[in-house]
């Protein structure tokens, strides 16, 4: 059973009353569905629908708790408590790190339900209880399309639909309105989500995070986390299904690489132009 600290992520409690209203009626989640052993995803977006912050929430009794990234505690915190205003709600840090857990006897802390979809029992439990790499857990999440800001997307810079939180479980179109929803909202109802998460592959390893994709010279994407030969992008699908169509090849600077919607994620490459604007 690999088992993973991650000293990098630190916790926020909310409690009170109205906790649930509160964080219902403001992040992309539905906590009112969420259950007790079960941690999804989610974010705080910003008017124009962009991730303002990301997270991952799950229950602990009648309080909720948010991990998130050390480096984007104090301004969630900051954030969450101007919204807060007069609502029964204690805003607090709670503690700094992660362990994650999967495979065989994996079965404590609070199911992440990103891994979820792909078939991966993961669980994650506040506090230091792993001694293996944190590259274990890299190539997890490069295997299987999962992806954290900061190492695979810019904050401000990506739409929730961008980093498949519409298909992971982080994404409400049901429970009303929140920060951002109206924008989310439309987009799902158009289709118009053209940028998605891929694995990427190469024959040999990957040249470094941030390292443009490209097809005859343009861009399509640009390379997130690496693990070896394997690693995480976030691409314009419609280029690189016209580019595949074509037989193009896609290069991560000169390396040649394959490109692979996650399975779980039921999503194709549009082959045409005209497919990718149905």
């Amino acid at each position: 059973m690999p088992a993973v600290f991650l000293k990098d992520r630190a916790l926020i409690r909310v409690s009170g009353t109205e906790a649930q209203s509160f964080l219902q009626n403001l992040i992309t989640t539905d906590i009112v569905s969420l259950a007790a052993d079960e941690a999804r995803p989610g974010a705080l977006l910003t008017p124009q629908g962009k991730i303002l912050f990301d997270f991952m929430i799950w229950r602990d009794g009648d309080d909720f708790v948010i991990e998130t990234d050390e480096a984007q505690r104090d301004a969630l915190l900051k954030r969450l408590t101007m919204y807060k205003l007069r609502a029964a709600v204690t805003l607090t840090a709670d503690g700094n790190g992660v362990t994650v857990s999967w495979g065989d006897g994996a079965a404590t802390g609070f199911q992440d339900s990103r891994f979820a979809k792909a078939g991966i029992p993961l669980f994650r439990t506040p506090g230091e209880n792993g001694t293996d790499v944190p590259s274990a857990y890299d190539s997890l999440r490069a295997a299987h399309g999962v992806v954290t800001s900061g190492a695979d997307y810019a904050l401000q810079d990506a739409f929730p639909h961008d980093v498949l939180m519409d298909l992971n479980g982080g994404l409400s179109f049901r429970k009303g309105c929140y920060v951002g929803q109206e924008v989310v909202s439309r987009m799902q109802h158009r289709g118009t989500a053209r940028r998605r998460v891929v694995t990427v592959s190469s024959a040999e390893p990957l040249p470094a995070s941030g390292t443009e994709i490209t097809a005859s010279g343009k861009p399509v994407g640009t390379l997130g986390s690496v693990s070896g030969s394997n690693g995480l992008a976030i691409i314009r699908i419609d280029r690189a299904g016209e580019a595949m169509a074509s037989g193009t090849p896609l290069l991560v600077g000169d390396i040649a690489v394959t490109v692979a919607l996650p399975s779980w994620s039921g999503l194709v490459f549009p082959a045409t132009s005209d497919e990718a604007s149905a």
